[in-house]
């Protein structure tokens, strides 16, 4: 247990190895991790909690660690050594609950560069229970934090109010430590620009746009060099030979081989369960979810994310979200999975239903800009432009409505800022691959059962009456073609692929870009879809698709009047 950014779960790496599992406490979407770890000749059962300031909650992530508290034999509690005062409170709370802890003294090796001396038997005289220095990103203390557990003992001291542990944090702060005069270094130069209006906002457009850049290439890279090849060379065989055993026609030729065109059975447009739904999410939107939380996690543990957040928070504040809510934005225009798992990270429910429909309404993906790139930016790239600045300001104005009229509020953005680290090797890996395993656990079977339900319904016929009945919306709202409803459904499956369809139909700019916003705001695809209903439920899922409808369609007659 600790503070936010006391290097807690470097300390669990540290202890446990990769060995690891995430997962979200029950009725919440707050995760904590839990390992596996040796102390002498017995293996026990470590769990990180949520970051916590205090045992009084003031948030569901501190209500899931004083619960989780209840599960502990001996509680490891990580210390900031370079920020001691703060991180005592919730020491001696913890000392006062009368159960046996251990007292990390952490990023112990700041404390010299930042000119502090703590005098450690004094501190331990104090508290009343061990006190271990430790550098974990170096290993260093360590092994003596672990010797040190059979010896953990309850602390003795009586249960205080607030201003008296306030006091007493105080008191020990003043006994123990003496802070001596220094220089600033330049990291701590740069950390304190990166949170300034002018430098800061300069510093996240580079730090943005590089991590996006390197999130396409890295995703693309993956796609392009190992899994296309691997889905070719291994998989694609297969479902060959499942199609020539059950013949071209019968519904169970449909429901697990899809659509065949040609002859050629295309992975994206089949719509078979053993087709679309292997390649779909392992092959399009799997790279994807592996290169942002790769450079999330090194964002993360370098010390950036908090000082972006910062950064943004009075302006993400008008749209009813805090500063963290950058984080699911930008990672939609990636793709929209992750970015809707990424609301996990946000404190209220409100909070994360405003951020989901933000993203599948105006962030478009990847793959819908490089066509929008590609068809509008044909006939010149102010069009581009009208695209993307009315998404801009759908996604400002929409923010705001919802924020006027889902009741609630917007929790304040009170987060400790680390110093900057160079992040390592072993605890970035172990938090990729618990986010990915994540992924695999929770969006693929939904993803499958929307196919399999999206399949059955075509087979009954239910998107042809789809298509008759939106037909007149289609041309006299939107002002496309008939032919545009096919490529209005499809979208459903995937954007990039429905645009690209109405490349045959000799469209005027305008109506080009009423397609592409329209298919940007319209239901997101079934993949995104399906993790929505995963992480908001089935009555969020269906408020959100009602906004996206209502949204889309306005925004599209007015596009269409004005061009």
């Amino acid at each position: 247990m600790g503070n936010p950014n006391v290097g807690k779960s470097v300390v669990f790496s540290r202890l446990t190895g990769v060995r690891v599992m995430s997962s979200n406490y029950p009725g919440t979407t707050v995760n904590y991790t839990e390992g596996r770890m040796k102390v002498g000749d017995e293996e026990a059962q470590v769990i990180d909690v949520p970051g916590s300031y205090t045992l009084d909650p003031t948030c569901e992530a501190e209500e899931v660690a004083v619960r989780m508290l209840e599960l502990g034999d001996v509680v490891i509690n990580v210390v900031d050594a370079t920020n001691l005062e703060r991180n005592l409170f919730l020491t001696l709370q913890l000392i006062e609950r009368k159960v046996p802890v251990v007292v990390a003294l952490n990023m112990w090796d700041d404390t010299r560069h930042r000119g502090i001396t703590i005098d450690l038997e004094k501190l331990h005289e104090e508290l009343g229970v061990p006190v271990i220095p430790t550098v974990a990103v170096s290993g260093q203390g360590i092994k003596e934090l672990v010797e040190s557990l059979p010896d953990a003992v309850a602390g003795s001291h009586p249960e205080r109010t607030r201003e008296e542990r306030w006091a007493a944090v105080g008191h020990v702060t003043d006994s123990v430590q003496v802070i001596s005069h220094r220089h600033h270094t330049w990291l701590e130069r740069l950390s304190d620009a990166t949170v300034k209006p002018v430098q800061g906002g300069a510093i996240a457009l580079g730090v943005l746009v590089l991590s996006f850049a390197a999130i396409r290439m890295i995703g693309e890279s993956l796609i392009r060099w190992v899994i296309d090849p691997a889905y070719e060379t291994l998989w694609m065989p297969v479902v060959q030979r499942v199609s020539d055993s059950l013949g071209a026609d019968g519904v169970l030729h449909a429901v697990l081989i899809g659509r065949v065109s040609g002859g050629t059975i295309d992975p994206v447009e089949s719509f078979g369960l053993l087709s679309s739904g292997v390649y779909v999410p392992l092959a399009m939107v799997l790279p994807y979810i592996v290169s942002f939380y790769l450079i999330l996690g090194l964002m993360e543990d370098v010390g950036y994310l908090p000082r972006l957040a910062v950064l943004l928070d009075s302006a993400m504040h008008r749209l009813g979200l805090h500063g963290y809510a950058i984080i699911p934005t930008l990672l939609g225009l990636g793709c929209n999975v992750p970015a809707v798992l990424a609301t996990r990270i946000l404190e209220s429910r409100r909070e994360r239903f405003i951020a989901a429909t933000l993203v599948a309404v105006a962030v478009p993906c990847a793959s819908l800009q490089a066509v929008v790139l590609g068809l509008v930016g044909n006939f010149g790239y102010r069009y581009v432009l009208i695209v993307y600045g009315t998404l801009l300001l759908v996604w400002l104005i929409l923010g705001t409505i919802l924020n006027r009229m889902m009741k609630g509020f917007s929790p304040e953005l009170l987060i400790e800022i680390p110093r900057y680290r160079w992040p390592l090797f072993e605890p970035v890996c172990a938090k990729l691959w618990g986010r990915v395993r994540g992924f695999l656990r929770e969006a693929l079977p939904v993803f499958l059962v929307a196919i399999l339900a999206i399949n059955l319904l075509y087979l009954a016929g239910a998107f042809d009456a789809i298509a008759r009945i939106a037909a007149p919306v289609v041309t006299q709202l939107l002002g496309l073609p008939p032919e545009a409803v096919v490529a209005l459904l499809v979208g459903f499956l995937r954007k990039d692929v429905a645009l690209g369809l109405l490349a045959p139909l000799s469209l005027t700019a305008g109506q080009y870009v009423v397609a592409a916003v329209v298919l940007a705001m319209f239901f997101p695809c079934v993949a995104t879809f399906a993790v929505m209903f995963r992480e908001l439920g089935a009555k969020d899922t269906a408020k959100s698709a009602a906004v996206m409808l209502v949204s889309a369609l306005s925004v599209g007659a007015i596009l269409n009047a004005i061009l």
